[in-house]
């Protein structure tokens, strides 16, 4: 005998919140699962109608729905709120749980789906509007629940997973986030994430959460420079309510300063300015290297808003700042705040301004300190700012050797940012036609991209 099946109330409720038609609905999740790589999604108005009956949809429809139906009321919502199931590990993760216990276990299911490299957070699209609450509850400051009990952890415990960071760290810096993200989410996995769920004195559960914000953050960050921005979110997000459990007010703002930056970089500008801002609001002026890095993504995102003046004004602020910067007294994951990092960022600034001078000048300063350091990454990336300052001014020549010089550095490296890098320029060299230099750069470049 067939079960008779409820209406989903829920998912009406939710329709009617965020003003959709049954046949817009449709539209909507059609377009977004075609950009999320899944042609066969394509329901209609008539597929609603029985969603609305009770009948549930098969994944990957339900987030989808969800991603719709959160970007047209403003914040995040599930699946399960929406009356279509548990949550998946990919949903669970975009949510800032004040739950401690629930936190713990959605970073242990991210970290083990990664690893997994399962297709359906490999897939998991960027959802510009899920930052809105994390932001909102860091600074609220809000704590509660505790673990489960278990062995206790020791400092000594702590002080093996700190000794690690350093080491991932200077591979993504040195490397790209390419080289050595699945090797930092295994160890995760193994020796960081169970020893959330057990017990600490209020010292070292602090000291803990701290460590593994502070490598969870850069999980996210060797995503995003992978360009697996869905998976990057997640870790970001999940890593800024570790932060908040440690009382760490700078790291926590260092996590939103990377979210302003991936959301920036994937055209969320407005985004991108109220995630840096929420970040100063919050530091209170604590860490001087923090507080450069956050002017330097505030004004990134200015700068792409149009807001010359005040990107300007927000590069002067950034400047004044690093000035104050005394990496003695920093934590160790500021060290990259230096100035091969900040005249890199300001020089991109200064080149969606408009002003090719200024962007020149930080540029050849950033790639100074970034070759002094070997830092392939950055380099490639401000030689990039460079020649497209050179385009800005009609030196076509100079252009291509800065170019050059980009994939010659690019190739140094696993990094979809210095590929994106490579695709703007030559973007940026189209309306100089058949040139043999154009030609010559597209051709080097498409080597390097398909060898990536």
């Amino acid at each position: 005998m067939q079960t008779k099946r409820e209406p989903n109330a829920r998912l009406a409720e939710w329709l009617a919140r965020a003003g959709l038609s049954n046949g817009e609905l449709a539209r909507r999740i059609k377009a977004a699962a075609q950009q999320a790589g899944h042609p066969q999604v394509a329901p209609d108005a008539t597929a609603v109608r029985r969603w609305l009956k009770g009948n549930k949809p098969r994944r990957p429809i339900p987030g989808i729905i969800a991603d719709v139906i959160s970007d047209a009321v403003g914040y995040r919502v599930t699946s399960y709120e929406l009356g279509l199931g548990e949550s998946p590990a990919e949903d669970r993760s975009l949510l800032y749980n004040r739950s401690w216990v629930v936190t713990v276990e959605t970073v242990s299911d991210l970290g083990r789906a990664d690893v997994d490299r399962r297709r359906f957070l490999a897939a998991a699209p960027f959802a510009a509007v899920a930052a809105t609450g994390p932001s909102r509850d860091w600074l609220l400051n809000v704590l509660d629940q505790e673990p489960e009990p278990g062995p206790r952890v020791r400092l000594e415990d702590v002080t093996a997973v700190r000794n690690m960071f350093g080491a991932f760290q200077r591979m993504d810096i040195f490397q790209g986030g390419g080289s050595g993200r699945l090797l930092l989410a295994q160890y995760m996995n193994v020796h960081v994430y169970p020893l959330l769920r057990r017990p600490q004195p209020d010292d070292v559960r602090r000291a803990l959460c701290e460590a593994a914000a502070e490598q969870t953050y850069l999980l996210g960050w060797m995503a995003y420079d992978s360009g697996e921005h869905g998976t990057a979110q997640r870790y970001l997000i999940q890593s800024l309510r570790l932060a908040e459990e440690s009382q760490n007010v700078p790291l926590g703002a260092h996590v939103l300063a990377g979210m302003a930056d991936q959301a920036t970089l994937l055209g969320h500008p407005e985004e991108g300015l109220r995630l840096a801002q929420s970040g100063r609001q919050g530091l209170r002026g604590t860490s001087a290297a923090a507080l450069a890095d956050l002017w330097a993504l505030e004004a990134r995102a200015l700068a792409v808003m149009g807001d010359k003046t005040a990107a300007t004004r927000a590069v002067a602020q950034s400047e004044t700042a690093a000035e104050t910067i005394d990496h003695e007294r920093e934590p160790e994951w500021a060290l990259f705040i230096d100035p091969a990092y900040l005249h890199g960022e300001h020089a991109m600034t200064l080149r969606d301004t408009g002003d090719h001078a200024g962007a020149a000048e930080h540029a050849r300063r950033s790639i100074d300190h970034a070759r002094a350091q070997q830092r392939a990454r950055r380099g490639a990336l401000s030689q990039a700012a460079l020649a497209a300052s050179h385009l800005q001014r009609g030196d076509l020549e100079q252009a291509h050797a800065a170019g050059l010089r980009t994939l010659a550095l690019a190739g140094q490296v696993k990094s979809s940012r210095t590929i994106e890098a490579i695709s703007d320029l030559q973007q940026r060299m189209q309306p100089y036609g058949q040139n043999r230099l154009v030609a010559d750069f597209a051709e080097r470049a498409r080597v390097l991209t398909v060898a990536a």
